[in-house]
């Protein structure tokens, strides 16, 4: 099955894609494009998956470059290619022919362009991580490598939506406890419950932190098991472990 890609016009001409769990090796619960070496898939079938993305990508596979995620603000500047995974949440470079990459299976993943000045990143952002301001600390590392602020387009692929990111009330509280402005990205739910917009926040943060542009592709993970992995999904079925999406760009 051939790979399926989605991308964004905002970030063109820059090679890059979100791309969804169609075209891959694994199977069973992981079944697709498992690009995920922290799964429990045979790591073999992960190696494979990944260079399919790095051949989609036009790169060598030890050029599609991600991270061990931990849901931290940090971010990894790169010039070069690294045989380990550093513990970060976002990756920025201007040096052509690197694919840096984030893996998500809910969480937002968020590619950035400054096309103009060759500065590029990639940023893992669940909820921790943009709370954190792993967001804006991409945007500040895009800019110390000659990037102009205004010139940043940013654009968060497939996530969880509101509708069906249930939270509930102490979670509520540890983002109204940051910023009273934060109750905007709650609507109440069942029995209680809050839901809670990640997109909408990732947003928010994105543009209050001076880039030119925003965007969502309007995708939600929970809601399309078809074309993507949900850790939450996974959860709610007591599956024993889910796959992972990757989200890719380079110069």
């Amino acid at each position: 099955m051939t790979l399926e890609i989605l991308t964004s016009d905002r970030l063109a001409p820059l090679r890059h894609g979100f791309f969804t769990r169609r075209g891959g090796a694994s199977s069973g619960i992981f079944a697709g494009l498992n690009c995920g070496p922290g799964s429990s898939d045979q790591a073999e079938i992960v190696a494979i998956n990944r260079a399919r993305v790095a051949d989609a990508m036009g790169v060598a596979p030890d050029h599609l470059q991600t991270l061990h995620q931990v849901h931290s603000p940090d971010v990894v500047t790169l010039d070069a290619p690294l045989d380990t995974r550093p513990r970060a949440d976002a990756l920025v470079t201007r040096t052509p022919g690197l694919a840096i990459s984030i893996l998500t299976a809910d969480c937002q993943p968020v590619l950035f362009a400054d096309a103009e000045a060759g500065v590029i990143g990639a940023a893992h952002a669940g909820w921790r991580g943009a709370l954190d301001g792993v967001l804006e600390a991409t945007v500040e590392a895009m800019v110390a490598l000659g990037a102009v602020r205004g010139a940043i387009t940013a654009v968060i692929g497939p996530s969880i939506s509101q509708e069906a990111y249930e939270v509930g009330a102490d979670f509520v509280q540890t983002f109204t406890a940051a910023h009273s402005n934060h109750a905007q990205f709650f609507a109440p739910g069942a029995e209680g419950r809050m839901q809670f917009d990640l997109p909408a926040f990732g947003l928010a943060r994105l543009r209050a932190a001076g880039i030119g542009h925003a965007e969502w592709t309007g995708h939600c993970t929970y809601g399309d098991e078809n074309r993507f992995y949900s850790y939450r999904r996974a959860t709610h079925r007591g599956e024993a472990d889910y796959g992972r999406l990757i989200a890719s760009i380079r110069l």
